[in-house]
């Protein structure tokens, strides 16, 4: 059969001036390089057969999705709650903080917040429904930094634990974790439920 590919692409950088972890909070939109990445990562998705665009429910996300979306000829955005940022106490915290504890927002959250193997599982739905739906076919969907980090630490076999994120450097992420706009495609060779794809990340702006 003809291998299926998801491009995940993280959004572009985002207007923060108070640098805050902004989480699912509305109105964080592209800064004026995130669209600039945007545009670039459009480009270079431009030359692909891609059959769909997906993208998170948040603004920054959608803007990102629509800049890909001016190199296709598919002129409608799908949403996708599957593609949605980490639902986090952290939400408003200033950035130092967390950057202190190494990106570490799951160890110690309470109950009614997500920890890395529930945004698998509904990445998981989401991977599923694309490969039904668009077999031996290319799709891109927007979604947001840890997303695409939980689902490449699953695609490469490793445990879905916050100190693992630190392991992407090592499968071919140069900074260690998804740049803003990159493109994490996973390829799948087969319609196996349970096959782990490829991965081939590129980051097509500088």
């Amino acid at each position: 059969m003809k291998k299926t590919h998801i491009h995940l692409v993280r959004h572009g950088e985002v207007h923060n001036p108070r640098k805050i972890l902004y989480g699912r909070l509305p109105r964080f939109g592209l800064s004026a390089n995130g669209r600039r990445q945007a545009r670039e990562t459009g480009r270079f998705l431009g030359d692909r057969k891609i059959q769909a665009v997906f993208s998170s429910p948040l603004l920054r996300a959608r803007q990102t999705a629509n800049e890909i979306l001016s190199f296709q000829q598919r002129p409608t955005l799908r949403i996708s709650s599957h593609l949605n940022e980490v639902h986090t106490y952290f939400e408003g915290v200033p950035s130092d903080q967390v950057d202190r504890k190494r990106g570490d927002i799951y160890t110690g959250a309470g109950a009614d917040y997500e920890q890395p193997v529930d945004i698998f599982l509904r990445v998981e739905k989401f991977l599923r429904r694309m490969r039904r739906q668009f077999e031996g076919e290319e799709v891109a969907a927007v979604t947001h930094g840890d997303v695409v980090t939980f689902t490449a630490l699953w695609a490469l076999g490793w445990e879905l634990a916050p100190h693992n994120k630190a392991r992407l450097k090592a499968a071919g992420y140069p900074v260690g974790y998804p740049a803003h706009a990159s493109v994490t495609t996973l390829i799948f060779r087969s319609a196996a439920e349970g096959e782990r794809p490829e991965i081939v990340y590129g980051q097509p702006w500088r």
